[in-house]
C-alpha cells in the first residue's frame, strides 16, 4: 500500500509539474508570438508589401504559430504525438463537415490576395453594406463606415458577390443629375452650368465637360451635368457644385421645379 501511495503521489507530482510547465509554455509562447508578430509588422521589407497581403500574412501567421504552441503544450503533457495528430486529424475533418462557411470564408480570403478586386485602404461597396477596407484576414474583411461605425463581412460573402470599388482609379466622374422649369431657356441654362464647371476648382482640366439635356420629364427638363474629378476630391467636388448650381440659378432666374399637378374642374 506504502509503494502503491508512493507512486500515486510521485504521478501526481509529475503531472502538476508537467501543467505547470504546459501553462508557462502557454503563456510564454503567446507573448513571444504577439510580440514576433509586432516585430514582423515593423520590418522594412514587410511594410513594402500591400497592406491588403500584411494584414492577411499576419492572419494566418498568427494562427500557424499559436497551433504549434498548442501542440507542444500537449506533447508536455505526454499525450504521444501520434494521438495529437490523430485527434487533429479527426477535428479538422469535423469542423470541415460542420464549418463548410468557414471554409469557404478561407477560399474567398484567398480568391481576394490573388485577384485582388480591392485593397486595404479602398473604399468599396458590395450592394448591402459600404466602407473603406480596414483589414483583410484569413476569415473576414473588415470596414470602417463614414460615420465611424465597424462592418465584419465574411470573405465568403465578398468574393461570391459584386464588389463595386470606387477608390479603383486615380480618376472619377462626377454626375450631377439636373432639373429646370420648362419655361427655362436652354441655351441659357447650358451657359450657366457650362460656366460654373469651367470655375470648379476640383476639375480635371485635360477632361471634357458634358452638359447636356437628357429627358423631358412630367415637370421638368431634366440635364446631365459631368465633370471628371481626382477621386480624393469626389465629395467636395460634389457639395460645391450643388451650392454653386442654386446660386447661379437664382442670379439667373432659373428655377428648379417641384413636383406639381394641374387640376381641371368642369363645371
Amino acid at each position: 500500500m506504502e509503494k502503491i501511495g508512493n507512486e500515486l503521489i510521485n504521478s501526481l507530482v509529475d503531472i502538476t509539474k508537467r501543467g505547470l510547465v504546459a501553462i508557462i509554455i502557454l503563456i510564454v509562447g503567446f507573448k513571444l508570438v504577439n510580440f514576433l508578430l509586432k516585430r514582423i509588422k515593423k520590418g522594412r521589407g514587410f511594410n513594402k508589401l500591400e497592406k491588403t497581403t500584411q494584414s492577411f500574412l499576419i492572419s494566418i501567421l498568427g494562427i500557424l504559430l499559436k497551433s504549434i504552441i498548442i501542440v507542444t503544450c500537449a506533447g508536455e503533457l505526454g499525450i504521444p504525438m501520434t494521438s495529437i495528430i490523430t485527434l487533429i486529424g479527426s477535428i479538422g475533418l469535423a469542423l470541415g463537415l460542420a464549418l463548410q462557411g468557414g471554409l469557404s470564408n478561407i477560399a474567398g480570403g484567398v480568391m481576394i490576395m490573388i485577384f485582388k478586386p480591392f485593397k486595404v485602404g479602398d473604399f468599396i461597396d458590395n450592394g448591402t453594406n459600404s466602407g473603406t477596407v480596414k483589414e483583410i484576414n484569413i476569415f473576414h474583411t473588415v470596414l470602417s463606415t463614414y460615420d465611424n461605425k465597424m462592418i465584419v463581412i465574411p470573405n465568403g460573402n465578398l468574393s461570391n458577390s459584386v464588389v463595386i470599388n470606387y477608390s479603383k482609379y486615380p480618376e472619377r466622374l462626377l454626375d450631377i443629375p439636373i432639373s429646370v422649369d420648362y419655361k427655362s431657356n436652354l441655351e441659357n441654362v447650358k451657359s450657366v452650368l457650362n460656366k460654373i464647371a469651367l470655375k470648379c476648382q476640383y476639375r480635371i482640366e485635360d477632361k471634357d465637360i458634358l452638359v447636356a439635356l437628357k429627358a423631358h420629364s412630367e415637370s421638368s427638363l431634366d440635364f446631365t451635368f459631368r465633370i471628371w474629378v481626382k477621386n480624393s476630391d469626389y465629395w467636395k467636388a460634389r457639395f460645391e457644385l450643388l451650392e454653386e448650381i442654386k446660386k447661379e440659378f437664382d442670379k439667373n432666374n432659373i428655377s428648379i421645379p417641384y413636383p406639381q399637378l394641374d387640376v381641371h374642374v368642369n363645371k
